[in-house]
C-alpha cells in the first residue's frame, strides 16, 4: 500500500506518518511525501518515506499536473492531505465536479470554506453559546469606540486564517492594539473575543459519510517555544493531557451539526475542535480545523489512532468497526512532546516533583 502524505515540512504530517508506523498497516505501508519548500525537513526524513518530491504550491499553475504524475509514477492509493490550501484545492476540485488522483477523506469544499475562516464560522455558531462574543476588525477600518464598547479590555485577537497562533495576543489597551496591528502587517483581517483564562482544549471528530465514528479528546498545557510568542501559542504543543470528556464532544458535535446545516455538507472529513475555557469552567469554541493537528502520534500512543482509522477507512477495510466510539484514555495520561523528539507518555503523578 503506497500512501502520500502532503507537506512533509510540518509537524503534522510527520506525526501522521508516525502514527502509520505504528498501526496495523506498518508493514505493508510504504509512504511517500510531497511539499513546496526544498528547506522543509521532512522532505528528506529517509526513515519515514520512500521517496519524497517537490512540487509547487496548490493554486499555482503547475501542482496539479506535477502531482497527478507523481501519484501515478509511485501507484500512490491514497493519500493524507493536510496543509489548509491543499484541502482546499483538493476539496474545491471535487466539488467543481474533477476528479481527485487517488482516494483521500477530506470534507466538502463548502465545510471547508467555513472552517478555514474563523470570522465566518463564528458568524454560523453565534447567539448559540458555544462560541465567546467576538468582533471582526479590519485593521484599515476599525472603530475603536465600537469594538470597546463590544469587548472590553482585555479581550484576546488572532488573525481570522492561519495556524500556529497567527496574530494571537491577550490585548490589554488601546494602544497594545494599535502596536500589535503596526506589527502584524500581513494580516489583513483579526477577530477580537472575550478572553478565557481557562483550560486550552481540543476534540477530534471523524465523520465517515454521515456518520460520526470516532472521537477523543485533550488538552494543550504548553507550548513548545512558547517564549518566542507575545502570546505564548505557537500552536505546537509541548505539554498536554489526555482527556475522557463527553460533555466536551457534545458541545464539538452540536457545533458541527449546525455548521453541516448551514452549509447542506455531508457529514464527512476529520476536525478538530480547538475550546478555552473562561473562568468558570464553560468551554467556547475558538477554531474548528479541517485536519488533525501536531500532537496526533500522542494520541495514537494513546490508543486513540485516527491515522490508521482514516487510512482503513478509505481502503474499505471491512472489519473497521463503523459503531460510534470515543477513544477513552487511562485518567492522569500525559504527553510530553519537543523538537523532532518522540513523544512521552507517562502518569501525570510521575512527574519529577521540584525539592
Amino acid at each position: 500500500m503506497n500512501i502520500l502524505i502532503s507537506g512533509v515540512g510540518g509537524p503534522t504530517p510527520r506525526s501522521i506518518a508516525r502514527s502509520i508506523k505504528i498501526s496495523k498497516y506498518a508493514d505493508e505501508a510504504k509512504m511517500f511525501g510531497t511539499d513546496v519548500n526544498p528547506l522543509a525537513y521532512g522532505l528528506y526524513e529517509n526513515d519515514l518515506y520512500e521517496e519524497t518530491r517537490l512540487i509547487p504550491y496548490a493554486g499555482k499553475e503547475g501542482y496539479w499536473e506535477a502531482l497527478k504524475a507523481y501519484i501515478k509514477e509511485k501507484d500512490i492509493s491514497c493519500a493524507m492531505v493536510h496543509p489548509e490550501h491543499e484541502v482546499l484545492a483538493w476539496s474545491k476540485l471535487k466539488k467543481d465536479g474533477g476528479e481527485w488522483p487517488c482516494k483521500t477523506l477530506l470534507p466538502d469544499y463548502d465545510v471547508v470554506k467555513v472552517l478555514v475562516d474563523k470570522g465566518a464560522m463564528t458568524d454560523i455558531l453565534e447567539g448559540t453559546g458555544l462560541v465567546p462574543e467576538s468582533y471582526l476588525i479590519d485593521p484599515e477600518n476599525l472603530n475603536f469606540e465600537e469594538l470597546e464598547q463590544t469587548l472590553p479590555y482585555p479581550f484576546w485577537i488572532r488573525s481570522t486564517s492561519g495556524s500556529s497562533g497567527l496574530g494571537s495576543l491577550k490585548v490589554e489597551d488601546r494602544d497594545s492594539l494599535k502596536n500589535w496591528i503596526t506589527i502584524n502587517p500581513g494580516v489583513t483581517e483579526f477577530i477580537a473575543s472575550t478572553y478565557l483564562p481557562g483550560r486550552n482544549l481540543a476534540c477530534k471528530l471523524l465523520y465517515h459519510n454521515g456518520e460520526l465514528l470516532r472521537s477523543a479528546c485533550g488538552e494543550r498545557v504548553n507550548y513548545i517555544m512558547a517564549k518566542v510568542a507575545p502570546s505564548g501559542i505557537t500552536g505546537n504543543t509541548s505539554y498536554g493531557r489526555l482527556l475522557n470528556e463527553p460533555k466536551l464532544v457534545d458541545a464539538a458535535v452540536k457545533a458541527m451539526e449546525l455548521i453541516f446545516e448551514a452549509t447542506g455538507a455531508p457529514k464527512h472529513g476529520f476536525f478538530t475542535a480547538d475550546f478555552k475555557e473562561d473562568a468558570h469552567g464553560k468551554p467556547y469554541i475558538t477554531e474548528i480545523n479541517v485536519r488533525m493537528v501536531a500532537f496526533n502520534y500522542s494520541f495514537a500512543k494513546g490508543g486513540a489512532n485516527f491515522s490508521e482509522d482514516i487510512v482503513r477507512l478509505m481502503n474499505e477495510d471491512a472489519s473497521f468497526d463503523r459503531n460510534y466510539k470515543m477513544y477513552e484514555f487511562e485518567p492522569g495520561t500525559i504527553f510530553l512532546r519537543d523538537v523532532d523528539a518522540e513523544p512521552i507518555l507517562m502518569k501525570e503523578e510521575d512527574l519529577i516533583k521540584p525539592i
